[in-house]
């Protein structure tokens, strides 16, 4: 009986290795058997075209119209303080008062001095040129001495006037350095007055643009102290020159400031348009696949009833913020890959989840 089992059991140790032989042909052999294929999901945006404002952004510091520090013109002692600091003022209006006793007294001979010399100077002319009565060197005298007592006069006046401190022009007065008593000399700095309307912004332009900023140019002026409100100007200068230091060349914006509210060293950020482009085919920089060559975008096609992804080189023009101009390699209608672009390759099969 033991040796009908063990027979047995060889036998069947026998059928379960040829059977396994069989089983591994099946697999590779059978027809019909089905390959496995990888199917992404990707959310896509249909490509259309648009308007597109190509900028240069740039940085900017704010500075008043007009900023002079106003000097006495004489000297003495400041007897009287007509505006505080912090006042508007107008051009022409009194600031400040210098003790003018001995200029008005010089004043006052100098005039007589002048009267006297003119009433001389007329009765020698009168007297030579009528009747040839004196001489001419008495003639010349007379009048040359009327002429100097008048310049002499003129002088003096000038000088009185300039003991009043005046604004040079409209604008706030924003510091003075003198109190009543403070005594003062020609060239000491009394007072600062400013014009903040308009104000200037100053940047700097990367010299690669020089051929694109232009006087008369419009930009977009925001400030970060003033989120929401958009400011539009217009370039008044663009230098001639580049910085040898940071390479950038100059430009001035004149801002209106009716309000006031914009300050002189304030930071501003300065959009200049660049090129307007009427119809532009527009995408996302998040779309775009750095490839040896370049750039690339994968689009959903279909394909032999298959919707695969396709690899498309594109040639880029300008960007701005997070969109970028495509000048080649898509067409308006095409679908892109806005999501899942990074993990498909050209002829993938992918399924469309969403669309933007």
């Amino acid at each position: 009986m033991n040796v009908r089992w063990m027979k047995g059991s060889a036998v069947l140790l026998v059928a379960i290795a040829l059977a396994g032989c069989g089983n591994a042909e099946a697999e590779t052999d059978v027809p019909g058997a089905e390959e496995t294929v990888r199917i992404i999901n990707v959310e896509v945006t249909e490509i259309t075209t648009g308007a597109f404002t190509d900028r240069i952004d740039l940085t900017g510091a704010v500075l008043a119209n007009r900023d002079v520090q106003i000097s006495a013109e004489e000297s003495g002692v400041i007897r009287e303080i007509l505006k505080e600091k912090g006042s508007r003022v107008v051009a022409g209006e009194a600031l400040a008062k210098i003790d003018d006793t001995i200029l008005r007294a010089q004043v006052d001979q100098a005039r007589a001095q002048a009267e006297l010399a003119s009433q001389t100077w007329q009765r020698r002319q009168r007297l030579w040129e009528e009747s040839q009565v004196g001489s001419e060197i008495a003639y010349l005298e007379a009048k040359f001495a009327a002429e100097q007592t008048a310049a002499n006069l003129r002088v003096l006046e000038e000088r009185l006037a300039r003991t009043t401190v005046r604004a040079p022009f409209d604008g706030v007065l924003e510091s003075r350095t003198i109190e009543v008593g403070s005594m003062v000399s020609p060239g000491m700095v009394v007072a600062r007055v400013v014009d903040l309307d308009p104000v200037k912004i100053l940047a700097g332009v990367p010299e690669r643009y020089a051929a694109d900023v232009k006087v008369g140019a419009r930009a977009v002026v925001t400030f970060d102290v003033f989120p929401g409100e958009l400011f539009t100007a217009a370039i008044r200068y663009v230098g001639a020159t580049v910085d040898a230091q940071n390479r950038t060349f100059p430009i001035e914006v004149v801002l209106p400031n009716p309000r006031g509210i914009v300050k002189p060293e304030m930071v501003s950020n300065l959009a200049v348009t660049r090129h307007q482009l009427d119809s532009a085919v527009v995408v996302p920089q998040d779309a775009l696949v750095r490839v040896e060559a370049g750039y690339a975008v994968f689009v959903v096609v279909e394909r032999d009833g298959a919707t695969v992804a396709e690899v498309r080189p594109i040639v880029l023009g300008a960007s701005q913020r997070d969109l970028v101009v495509v000048e080649s390699g898509v067409q308006p209608g095409d679908r892109l890959i806005v999501v899942g672009q990074k993990t498909v390759a050209d002829g993938d099969r992918v399924n469309v989840v969403g669309s933007r």
